[in-house]
């Protein structure tokens, strides 16, 4: 188990501007997936492989990070914050705690949803006798990520960030999670803002350190975007939840969630129903999650989207490839088509919106 290596730094600090209005009332890491904050699967996935040890380096709403992991006891960690004061970077961040990390650690970023195995990753670090190991994983459209060009050996041998389709060499990207020597950060300036993939690394590589990528192994979804958050959720549906039989509801496909009410429905996976979600009869959900005490009366049907917790969808409502925040009301009969909601919007019915985005 992870040989040793017990500590680990993780970033949660981004503001998840492209996810608004999602993100106008929590940071990007406390976004749900099945219920539960984001950076959460991250931590119990540090726990899994050893990490004793986790520094929170914080920005954005930093209090509600706070509040919503505690103190780690719950995860079998020792959770310590580290609170910027302005921005620093990445690499930066992480300078900032030097003086308490171990010679060897992990860093990750706690806006990316990972169920991964971390000590696959130590054990390659080790075994290569790397400098700085990277996770990476394979995409379909690595313009919007930095990608690395990668040896028969392991070595990294050159990198770009977020290339024009015409610069892409590779769509194997680098996935937010390193191992480190604590020896790199001699690299780091203090009190500058500085980035682990636009300049720590180019940097370690025009000094010729051993930098190496090793693929991981496990669940890693980016959540860029509001639809991100819907398919990070379905995709963690699949991989978790059961085909089951309830009495009285039609049910197909992995369901996660076993706390909820839905006679006379119709539930097709994957799904996700949080604790006390009631689904009226005849409404339909369909590759959709429902967080913890949302109602879904008789007859409305959502595909293809994610409500999240103390909604009200209406009788009637039709919701397609869309987002909604807490505490929104879906009136009777309205329509939503590619829509996001922010928290405690309301939309009365009948009304058909397409490709809208509202906040309260």
């Amino acid at each position: 188990m992870t040989r040793g290596v017990t500590q680990a730094v993780v970033l949660v600090g981004g503001e998840g501007t492209r996810l608004r209005p999602l993100t106008n009332n929590r940071p990007k890491p406390l976004l749900p997936v099945l219920g539960r904050p984001c950076v959460e699967y991250t931590l119990k996935a540090l726990g899994a492989a050893g990490i004793q040890k986790v520094y929170l380096a914080c920005g954005f709403k930093s209090m509600e990070v706070v509040r919503a992991i505690g103190d780690g006891k719950q995860l079998g960690l020792e959770i310590i914050f580290a609170f910027e004061e302005e921005p620093m970077g990445t690499a930066g961040a992480v300078k900032l705690l030097e003086s308490k990390l171990p010679e060897t650690f992990v860093v990750a970023m706690g806006d990316v949803l990972m169920d991964i195995d971390f000590d696959h990753l130590i054990r390659f670090h080790k075994d290569s006798d790397a400098e700085v190991t990277i996770a990476l994983t394979e995409v379909e459209r690595p313009e919007q990520f930095g990608i690395v060009g990668l040896e028969k050996d392991g070595r990294i041998s050159r990198f770009k960030e977020k290339p024009k389709p015409e610069e892409v060499f590779s769509n194997l990207i680098n996935a937010g999670v390193y191992v480190l020597q604590k020896d790199a950060f001699k690299y780091v300036p203090e009190g500058t803002k500085f980035d682990f993939s636009k300049n720590l690394f180019p940097k370690l590589m025009e000094e010729g350190k051993p930098l190496f990528g090793s693929r991981l192994r496990g669940m890693w979804h980016d959540i860029g975007r509001p639809i991100d958050l819907l398919r990070a959720n379905q995709g963690m549906a699949e991989r978790k939840g059961v085909n089951r039989q309830i009495v009285g509801t039609s049910t197909e496909g992995k369901i996660y969630g076993n706390r909820f009410f839905a006679s006379g429905a119709k539930i097709e996976g994957p799904a996700y129903l949080g604790d006390d979600v009631r689904l009226g009869e005849g409404a339909v959900v369909s590759r959709s999650g429902v967080g913890r005490g949302t109602v879904v009366e008789g007859g409305a049907i959502l595909f293809d989207s994610l409500v999240l917790t103390n909604c009200k969808v209406r009788r009637g409502a039709r919701l397609r490839g869309s987002i909604v925040g807490d505490n929104c009301l879906v009136g009777e009969g309205v329509v939503l088509e590619d829509c996001v909601l922010g928290d405690n919007v309301s939309v009365k019915g009948p009304a058909k919106l397409e490709g809208k985005t509202l906040e309260s």
